[in-house]
């Protein structure tokens, strides 16, 4: 692990100290700088659940992941700096009620004087770690985060605050401590590059925290036409402006302008 050439793509210039304080800048920097994105999946570009792979192409490349890239890669960082770390299975919530399968996401577990939830690699979520201890809600900006137990599992949950006050909670995913390696999320990353079923065959995404407190999105569908390339950002506000995009080829500069990313087809 080459932690100098991480924390320059990261753009982190802070204390390496293993502290909470240190977890969550090192947190708020890789959601500013690493987005979330499938496009290896539509570039025939197999996703190998490995330290070196993953630095090659997310550090070296610049590019960015999904789940098992972006968290699995952030866990070996940690450890490096001295963290005590824990890869987790995780089961995201169904829209229609109910949660996926295990190994369908993986979340973290950094062990300090307490333990946190760590995740970089769900999308539009927390920016800072959680406390895995508390049950109140932790506020973050216009956000509120709960975790609750129900058995084995404990249930992370959001609820956005708008004008007219706070909206309902929102489950977004389940999760154990039970701690696994690469190898036990295979299957389902694997399932995810190649399953017709699953949402990231289905549409390309790239997307990544902003400074302002908001998200810039770029998203297509599969078999992509103009018409279906589409240009999101939010602000810290809760303010949304969408544009579809032109062409391909403005597409292509979006990726590159906005995240980094050069990608053959994609």
């Amino acid at each position: 692990m080459n932690v100098d050439a991480y924390l320059e793509r990261i753009a982190y210039p802070g204390s390496l100290a293993p502290t909470a304080a240190t977890l969550r800048e090192l947190q708020v920097a890789h959601l500013l700088t690493v987005p979330f994105e499938n496009l290896s999946i539509h570039s025939g570009e197999p996703i190998v659940l490995a330290d070196e792979a993953l630095f090659t192409k997310i550090v070296t490349r610049k590019r960015g992941g999904f789940c098992y890239e972006c968290n699995g890669l952030f866990a070996a960082l940690l450890r490096a700096l001295g963290f005590e770390v824990s890869m987790l299975s995780a089961e995201v919530a169904h829209a229609a009620g109910g949660f996926s399968q295990p190994f369908d996401h993986m979340a973290l577990m950094v062990q300090l004087d307490q333990p946190w939830l760590v995740d970089v690699g769900f999308g539009d979520s927390f920016l800072e770690p959680l406390r895995l201890d508390e049950r109140s809600a932790q506020v973050q900006s216009r956000r509120s985060y709960r975790l609750l137990a129900d058995g084995a599992y404990l249930i992370l949950s959001r609820r956005d605050s708008n004008e007219r006050g706070n909206d309902e909670w929102q489950a977004q995913y389940r999760f154990t401590l039970e701690p696994y390696q690469y190898n036990d999320f295979s299957r389902m990353c694997h399932y995810h590059q190649t399953a017709p079923e699953s949402h990231f065959t289905q549409g390309r995404i790239c997307s990544r925290a902003t400074a302002a407190g908001g998200r810039i999105t770029v998203s297509a569908a599969a078999g992509t036409t103009p018409s279906d390339m589409r240009l999101t950002t939010t602000s810290g506000k809760g303010d949304r402006h969408e544009r579809v995009l032109q062409s391909r080829e403005e597409y292509a500069d979006v990726l590159q302008k906005d995240f980094g990313v050069v990608i053959g087809e994609a």
